[in-house]
């Protein structure tokens, strides 16, 4: 049994593959996209329709994506590492090399994502040092063909799917 740590906890927990989604919104005062990379997403309710996710305290993207009230949740394609690596960093330009488009309510979707979910803030929940953002699903998108941007043991993954 490894000793809890926060490295031991990040590399244990690493052993579970996940996808990788980038939240993004227009921001009110500039109206350029604002977003970040989010590996933490899940569906969470058919009725109403809501998904989840967890966004780091740290995070000084997510105040002005929280601020817009609506965004969207492109979920990438394993072709969009470049993608998931300018929008996970910090600092302003995130999307400079990134394709995007707006969808209604200042929603922002990634192009070539291989699905898009336009959400509204549903519920803000602290959780240590996150937040855990609940939101209503708006509008759908999926395109046909692709594999998903895998995320497993601190490192991008590709995986077999019939």
């Amino acid at each position: 049994m490894e000793r809890l740590t926060p490295d031991a906890f990040r590399d244990v927990l690493g052993h579970f593959a996940s996808g990788i989604t980038v939240v993004a919104a227009l921001d009110e005062d500039s109206g350029e996209p604002v977003g970040l990379a989010c590996q933490s997403f899940a569906s969470l309710s058919l009725e109403p329709p809501l998904v989840l996710l967890c966004v780091a305290k740290s995070s000084t993207s997510w105040p002005k994506v929280r601020r817009a009230g609506r965004f969207g949740v492109s979920i990438l394609a394993d072709d969009q590492r470049a993608v998931c690596a300018s929008v996970g960093r910090s600092g302003p330009d995130k999307f400079r090399d990134v394709q995007w488009e707006p969808a209604e309510g200042g929603v922002v979707r990634v192009a070539g994502a291989l699905a898009t979910v336009d959400c509204e803030l549903y519920a803000v929940h602290e959780a240590g040092d996150h937040w855990i953002v609940t939101a209503r699903v708006l509008a759908l998108t999926a395109r046909d063909g692709g594999e998903p941007l895998l995320y497993f043991r601190s490192a991008y993954a590709t995986g077999e799917f019939a």
